[in-house]
């Protein structure tokens, strides 16, 4: 792969850059693209893993799905100490519920009042994850929901955090203040020596540079519309797949290329048909 294809910039950068234990939290049937639908199954692309971390103290900076993948894999291969550094405690869910995928709950509750939704995801958390406060991660005080909708802060998947903080293998940690030599300094004031530091701290969508100058974006770089819908004050500029909702961003881009496609031939003129 030519290394301009590679850098932080290139398109597609987080997903060149993903490590192996990444699945999907979303199920298969409900992922696929218009006209790609996920095979059953799949082939294997270069990745990287934990490996390197065997015997070290690591600190994975981020509470998210991609920093409590991270922990564990780090456990999974053997790392000597592993902290997580905890800015906003997550809501936690398992990933199934025997045959039914998180995903599906979601789709049914995205619609639903947000007291509603964030009252019943305050029952099924209680029901389904037990508290880890006394292993140094409280319960959030946002509403599961709330959280999606005003903060774009889905979820994580249980794919072995729970069990591992139980374990005492993960611990969780206050937000990083800076790295003071060897030592990281947690805003509490706690410091101790790490060999290594792994950021799971997000990404920007990096749309400024593109059509920053257009008035289509708010405060936080996201398009004013999209969806498969106009963008205000901007005829013929559409956008897809810059939301994360609970029911599952590859579901909702499938919806929305479909929704695009239609408005498209319907101005483009009788003889465009969309399926």
């Amino acid at each position: 792969m030519p290394s301009s294809w590679s850098g932080p910039d290139a398109v597609g950068a987080a997903w060149r850059g993903r490590y192996d234990s990444l699945r999907l939290d979303t199920p298969r049937e409900l992922s696929g693209l218009p006209g790609l639908p996920i095979p059953r199954e799949m082939t294997r692309s270069e990745y990287t893993n934990g490996i390197l971390f065997a015997g070290r103290r690591v600190l994975v900076v981020g509470s998210g799905n991609t920093g409590t993948d991270v922990a564990v894999d780090m456990v999974g291969h053997g790392a000597a100490s592993v902290w997580i550094a905890v800015r906003t405690p997550p809501h936690i869910l398992p990933h199934n519920r025997g045959p039914v995928a998180a995903q599906h709950a979601g789709v049914l509750v995205r619609h639903l009042p947000l007291p509603v939704a964030d009252r019943l995801g305050w029952v099924v958390t209680r029901i389904t994850t037990p508290g880890l406060r006394s292993h140094g991660l409280p319960r959030p005080r946002t509403g599961l929901l709330t959280r999606v909708v005003r903060d774009g802060k889905i979820p994580v998947l249980d794919h072995g955090i729970v069990g591992a903080i139980r374990a005492g293998t993960v611990r969780p940690v206050a937000a990083l203040a800076r790295l003071d030599g060897s030592d990281a300094v947690l805003v509490d004031g706690s410091r101790f020596a790490v060999d290594a530091v792994v950021a799971a701290t997000g990404y920007r969508r990096g749309l400024e540079l593109l059509v920053g100058g257009l008035g289509v974006l708010d405060g936080r770089g996201r398009p004013r519309g999209g969806g498969g819908r106009p963008v205000p004050g901007a005829p013929g500029l559409w956008f897809i797949g810059y939301t994360d909702p609970i029911s599952g961003m590859l579901r909702e881009i499938r919806i929305e290329a479909r929704r695009l496609a239609r408005t498209i031939a319907a101005t483009s003129g009788p003889s465009s048909s969309v399926p």
